[in-house]
């Protein structure tokens, strides 16, 4: 068996999909026609954004601009009331499907993919992620902040995914496996280094033991064949639960294992730049409405 060192020490993949194509029956153009007009007219939106987007510019963007551009009182996304019927996203590249609300109200902001580099010479697919956020929370803790910033000024800043990881804000990271030989051993050991690394990085304290309380959980017994799902959530007061294809595996409160994990995804090195530009992107449209 390969052993990876995954999830967090690979390269950036050369081009990383954006989120789905409006060519895919169920693509992120669909969640946004749907949520904003009448099922009639939502075909003729999702025909004019793939009529005139740029490829070289994320759909969101262009999803977002063709709207706007026709009323000015559509929001991207449409209400949120509206997300829990829309349809799932799907991960282009893997064809991976990511349900559009998990826990009841935590809304997709963007999925990414992870490649593994092997010896230089191909990209191993390893798993497509999502990341979630509770909209209540959003409204509740960020929008007396920032909802009077426009889409433009909130993408443009570092301050609302700071204040996203650092806020009591129920967030959720679920990971899909992808690569079908990767073990729970080469999980473990990569937690340890990447999680280690920024634990490192926001603590000058040694939190070997809060590192190893949390690599801890992924035990020798759990097998994460292709499909398995792994979701790192965190809960009301800053407790990181683990759960595996639907299993509680453990809980810990922390707000620094919270934020550490939470770096990883949307952080300012975070291990897909394009899918925390389309965090970014979707928690500006929330806050703005």
């Amino acid at each position: 068996m390969v052993s990876l060192r995954f999830p967090f020490s690979f390269s950036q993949p050369p081009g990383r999909p954006r989120l789905p194509r409006s060519s895919s029956p169920s693509a992120l153009s669909f969640a946004v026609a749907a949520a904003s007009v009448a099922a009639g007219a939502a075909a003729a939106v999702a025909a004019g954004i793939a009529a005139s987007r740029d490829p070289q510019r994320p759909l969101l963007e262009s999803a977002r601009d063709f709207l706007v551009s026709r009323s000015s009182s559509l929001p991207l996304w449409g209400s949120l009331s509206l997300a829990e019927n829309s349809p799932p996203v799907v991960e282009s590249k893997t064809g991976v499907s990511f349900p559009s609300v998990v826990g009841g109200s935590r809304q997709l902001l963007g999925v990414g993919l992870r490649r593994k580099s092997v010896l230089g010479l191909k990209n191993i697919d390893v798993y497509a992620f999502g990341v979630y956020a509770d909209d209540k929370d959003i409204n509740k803790l960020l929008k007396e902040k920032y909802g009077k910033l426009s889409i433009s000024e909130l993408k443009e800043s570092n301050e609302v995914s700071e204040d996203l990881m650092e806020s009591d804000i129920c967030v959720t990271v679920r990971l899909q496996i992808v690569y079908g030989r990767l073990s729970i051993k080469s999980v473990r050991s990569a937690f340890e280094e990447s999680v280690g690394n920024r634990l490192k990085k926001f603590s000058p304290e040694d939190n070997k033991e809060l590192l190893q309380r949390f690599t801890s959980q992924f035990k020798d017994e759990f097998k994460i064949p292709r499909g398995s799902v792994i979701d790192l959530s965190r809960d009301r007061g800053h407790v990181l639960r683990t759960t595996i294809d639907g299993k509680e595996v453990g809980s810990i409160e922390s707000k620094l294992l919270c934020r550490s994990i939470l770096d990883l995804y949307i952080g300012d090195d975070p291990l897909d730049r394009q899918a925390r530009e389309d965090v970014k992107l979707n928690l500006a449209s929330f806050l703005e409405k």
